[in-house]
């Protein structure tokens, strides 16, 4: 397997042969929990900047030789979309007042992120429509994350104001 390869399909996560974006997703989730508690938030946000970035140039590479535009077992952009919810939701539980709370952000941060992924709602879906190339193909799961990651704040917030 090329480098490229390895990447796209963040470790061969995307090789799966159901659900590769579920797959990708989920096998991308603690590595981002490992970064998190080792190197702290910043760290998880620089690393999902730059794997975004570099995800642009190769999904422009890749398209470019196979012609396929947003091939399935491409899930690099799914890895950033769920990092970008993780921090989002673990950083709101890391406040919160009540037992469990970080590992409800865990587990929202990831159903939020698919069903944002998923549904493809507004803006997302008119990204994963219309832009075109390695801009699209992240773009729409780095919003689908952003979407999940406020989804999943505004619910522990929520937990934490009826208990």
């Amino acid at each position: 397997m090329t480098i490229q390869k390895l990447f796209l399909t963040f470790f061969g996560a995307g090789l799966s042969p159901k659900a590769p974006g579920t797959v990708g997703s989920l096998a991308s989730l603690p590595v981002g929990l490992a970064v998190l508690y080792y190197f702290g938030t910043e760290t998880l946000f620089m690393l999902t900047l730059a794997i975004t970035i570099i995800g642009i140039f190769e999904v422009n590479k890749y398209e470019q030789a196979t012609g396929i535009h947003d091939h399935q077992q491409i899930v690099i952009d799914e890895a950033a979309g769920m990092w970008l919810s993780l921090m989002i939701a673990y950083s709101t539980a890391t406040v919160m007042n009540y037992p469990y709370a970080e590992i409800l952000s865990i587990v929202f941060s990831f159903a939020a992120f698919r069903l944002f992924d998923i549904w493809k709602p507004s803006t997302i879906g008119w990204i994963d429509r219309e832009l075109k190339g390695g801009l699209g193909v992240m773009l729409d799961d780095v919003l689908a994350g952003f979407a999940g990651g406020m989804l999943s704040a505004l619910i522990l917030m929520a937990i934490e104001k009826l208990f």
